[in-house]
């Protein structure tokens, strides 16, 4: 498995935002309100990575006071952080586009709201990106382990 590269994730946010921005033109108005239930989870998911993250690396250095950890949980962990990267920028892709596209109606009171909802959801699934990067980092094997054995 490769590493995820930050530019295609970037590319799939990009097209995703466009895509729903361009969706939103003849469908917003019949669409429900915006949720904000996202913004914590998706916060909540992140830490919850960067976490294990930081955990799977000292257990892989085998820090003191961790136990080894296993190679089948790292390669599991390693899936999630690269499915959680392209899902996170898909979901990105489709809040920045609600961002676009209420960014011209903010002088109404629903769209202003929308706005503000959807633009904080656009950060919080970036940081799960982020996130997803850094525990995807965090399962590499360290090029020198077999050599201090």
């Amino acid at each position: 498995m490769k590493p995820s590269r930050p530019g295609v994730l970037a590319g799939v946010l990009v097209v995703v935002a466009l895509l729903s921005w361009a969706l939103l033109k003849p469908l917003y108005s019949s669409l429900p309100r915006v949720p904000w239930t996202a913004i914590p989870t998706v916060l909540l998911l992140a830490l919850g990575e960067a976490y294990s993250g930081w955990m799977t690396k000292a257990r892989i250095e085998r820090r003191f006071d961790t136990k080894p950890v296993e190679p089948l949980a790292v390669a599991r962990l390693a899936a999630l952080a690269k499915a959680s990267a392209y899902a996170g920028a898909v979901f990105a892709g489709v809040f920045g586009g609600f961002t676009l596209y209420t960014a011209s109606l903010l002088d109404r009171e629903a769209p202003r709201e929308d706005f503000l909802i959807a633009g904080g959801s656009f950060v919080a699934c970036v940081v799960l990106v982020c996130a997803a990067l850094y525990l995807e980092h965090c399962c590499k094997i360290p090029k020198d382990s077999e050599e201090g054995r």
